[in-house]
């Protein structure tokens, strides 16, 4: 079984993670093991008609972020790596700076640390000088910067087509295939 950590912080972009949730939850090979932070949940509330509690049922494992001995604060514990989806630049700076003062700050830490996959859909518009150094420090630890950028190839209708692009670019770096993600194929037209 192949674990990943999913990450939520106090950031806009919940539903991607809602998607990404419900993408793993139907592979029966992988386990999602999630951490919410105080403002991911009143993210939750805020952008979507999901409860907290509605989000927590999408996943296989879910773990207290004030649970700094959790599994997934080991690296003795094997997962595939770790998205923070949505990621606040607060939570950016945190794991940049090495301040795991709770469990998903400290779960970012152990994957940087074993090398394994870190991907983080960085929510913030525009960055200043600060969030892009803290971005540029990261992807120099080997951390994936991924904002969820639109594309307008794939000629997006709705939001959700919006979404799946950003959750199959996620799921790509761990070699998932999604089923509602449209690649880029000139030759198709």
């Amino acid at each position: 079984m192949k674990r990943l950590i999913i990450g939520i912080s106090g950031a806009s972009g919940v539903p991607i993670t809602i998607a990404l949730l419900k993408a793993l939850k139907n592979l029966d090979d992988w386990t999602s093991c999630l951490v919410i932070s105080k403002g991911g949940e009143k993210t939750i509330e805020m952008e979507t008609d999901y409860t907290v509690q509605d989000v927590i049922d999408l996943a296989d494992e879910v773990h207290d972020i004030k649970n700094i001995g959790a599994s997934i604060a080991s690296g003795t514990y094997k997962t595939e790596g770790m998205v923070i989806v949505p990621c606040s630049m607060k939570t950016v700076a945190g794991i940049a700076n090495g301040y795991s003062d709770n469990l998903l700050l400290r779960a970012a830490d152990v994957v940087l640390k074993e090398r394994r996959k870190l991907v983080l859909v960085a929510r913030e518009t525009p960055f200043n000088t600060i969030h892009l150094k803290n971005m540029l420090s990261l992807s120099q630890m080997g951390a994936i910067i991924m904002p969820p950028v639109q594309t307008y190839y794939n000629m997006p209708e709705t939001v959700q087509d919006m979404i799946d692009h950003i959750t199959g670019k996620i799921l790509d770096v761990f070699d998932i295939d999604y089923q509602n993600f449209r690649r880029w194929n000139p030759e198709s037209e």
